[in-house]
């Protein structure tokens, strides 16, 4: 006999919400625990299913990519989603992965849409089993986040724009609620409430003790002035940008009434849990701190919203981070770091006189862009010079250079002639626009910023601790100290859900959430 409590169990959610934290670490969660109420990430960490650890399986993870990976629940070898940018060497520009000329901004000159990411979302799959009667929507303080997010057949995608603050999408959304457009405009805009914005430290001095590295505790204030450059990517940065998300995700579920309707809805919220812009010079800072006391009532605000309007209960809340952390390793003065300056302009400049030496004097280098080199496929086709064989040559060369880990082609990873120590590469990269050359670096190297001279982070591979957390949908309390792959977190949501996997998906479900 099945009990009414069994019964309930096994429904679909009302409501499905997705909050996933850019730059989350799970270590500062433990670390700055004594600073957080009892209602925001200690309900989520007490009340919740807890994985300790979620993996990614490839390298140089970005926002684009991680998004991309959560939400399709394949890597970007599938999706094609391998970074925010992208390089024409044609046209000599970089351009955001999403650019589609084919569609106007909305509050934003910029033109984007989902059309380059090449698999289905959960919320496409959900969009499908309903007959597009499940509402889907996202925000998040980037494009990149909130339309990948969103999927291809989202009601809408909404981010800040970088220029005026306000809450952009584009024209292939056709959807942009009422309330929307009011906090765009008038006094409710952010950019009217500006001026009044200005940020101290949050907590008491004394209580900024949970990382000991910190020895300039001060009483800063920062304020936001719109008409100095970098205004809004500065704020974005800020606690004051999960107030902002926080504030539209709560008009989202009261005025949009998510979670009310016949079919399921899915509400996709990007929080930001990096470092403060002005201080990403330093590691251990007073200002990450505040962002996480901050994100922590903003978390509690929401879960509250969801349980008064729909009932945590009838929603699943799924938590998770991005799997990278931005950082700065800077050694003190008279210690000697490891690692060195790889410099990519010097290497293409070596590699092409290399190939003018054995294939001739034509320019059979295109260029480099992030840690991949391209040659001149066309000089190549037209000398009949065998691809995979110039492709190899210059692999070895490259090889050789200093703070090279490895180097893999992009014909080997097309034939399937890769390793576990390739993996990453081939798991991070789409066939489409793959460089022909594919470089690891050591730990500890930084890339010469070919523009400006300027020396880049430098990349360490260090795993940064990304929680997963389930909670709702009459889920009981569970930690469970194991690593799971962000691949996972897409077919875990959809079997909740009752529909189909995305397209490129081929993980199982997590056992332990039914």
């Amino acid at each position: 006999m099945v009990t009414n409590l069994q019964a309930q169990q096994h429904q679909a959610p009302k409501l499905v919400v997705c909050i996933t934290i850019d730059q989350l670490r799970g270590d500062y969660l433990e670390y700055f625990k004594n600073s957080f109420g009892e209602r925001g990430f200690k309900r989520l960490l007490n009340d919740g299913v807890v994985y300790s650890h979620v993996q990614f399986e490839f390298s140089n993870i970005d926002q684009a990519s991680s998004f991309a990976t959560l939400f399709t629940g394949s890597n970007p070898c599938y999706h094609s989603i391998a970074g925010v940018k992208r390089y024409d060497f044609d046209k000599e520009l970089e351009v955001s992965c999403l650019y589609d000329a084919h569609y106007l901004g909305n509050y934003t000159h910029q033109n984007f849409s989902p059309k380059n990411l090449l698999c289905s979302t959960v919320g496409d799959e959900l969009k499908i089993a309903s007959g597009g009667a499940g509402k889907v929507y996202a925000i998040a303080p980037e494009a990149e986040c909130a339309v990948i997010s969103a999927g291809h057949a989202a009601d809408a995608a909404f981010w800040l724009d970088n220029y005026n603050g306000k809450w952009a999408t584009t024209t292939y959304y056709k959807n942009l609620p009422a309330y929307v457009d009011k906090l765009n405009i008038g006094t409710e805009s952010l950019s009217s409430r500006l001026p009044a914005i200005s940020w101290s430290p949050l907590l008491p001095t004394g209580n900024y003790d949970a990382l000991p590295y910190i020895t300039n505790k001060k009483q800063y204030n920062y304020k936001f002035n719109e008409k100095e450059a970098g205004c809004y990517p500065r704020f974005k940065t800020s606690p004051y940008i999960n107030r902002e998300v926080c504030n539209l995700a709560i008009q989202f579920i009261n005025a949009g009434e998510l979670g009310t309707h016949q079919a399921p809805d899915l509400l996709c919220v990007t929080f930001y849990g990096g470092n403060f812009l002005d201080v990403q010079d330093k590691t251990y800072t007073q200002e990450v701190q505040d962002i996480y006391f901050g994100l922590d009532k903003n978390i509690e605000e929401l879960l509250d919203v969801i349980n008064q309007k729909v009932g945590l209960h009838k929603t699943l809340v799924v938590v998770t981070g991005t799997g990278y952390y931005t950082d700065t390793e800077i050694a003190p003065d008279g210690e000697t770091a490891t690692g060195g300056v790889f410099h990519p302009k010097r290497c293409t400049a070596l590699l092409n006189m290399y190939l003018m030496a054995i294939y001739g004097q034509k320019n059979w280098v295109k260029g480099y862009y992030n840690q991949q080199i391209f040659l001149n496929r066309r000089t190549i086709e037209d000398e009949k010079i065998d691809l995979h064989a110039i492709q190899d040559k210059a692999a070895e060369f490259i090889a050789e250079f200093s703070g090279v880990q490895q180097v893999t082609t992009d014909l080997s990873l097309r034939a399937g002639e890769w390793n576990e120590g390739s993996a990453t590469l081939r798991y991070g990269t789409h066939h489409i626009g793959r460089g022909d050359l594919i470089i690891e670096l050591q730990p500890g190297w930084g890339i010469e910023d070919d523009v400006t001279g300027r020396k880049a982070k430098a990349k360490r591979n260090n795993t940064v601790i990304t929680p997963l957390i389930f909670i709702g949908n009459n889920l009981n309390p569970k930690r469970i100290e194991r690593s799971v792959y962000a691949t996972e977190i897409a077919p875990t949501i959809t079997n909740v859900l009752r529909i189909r996997a995305p397209n490129a998906c081929s993980d199982l479900p997590l056992s332990e959430i039914k």
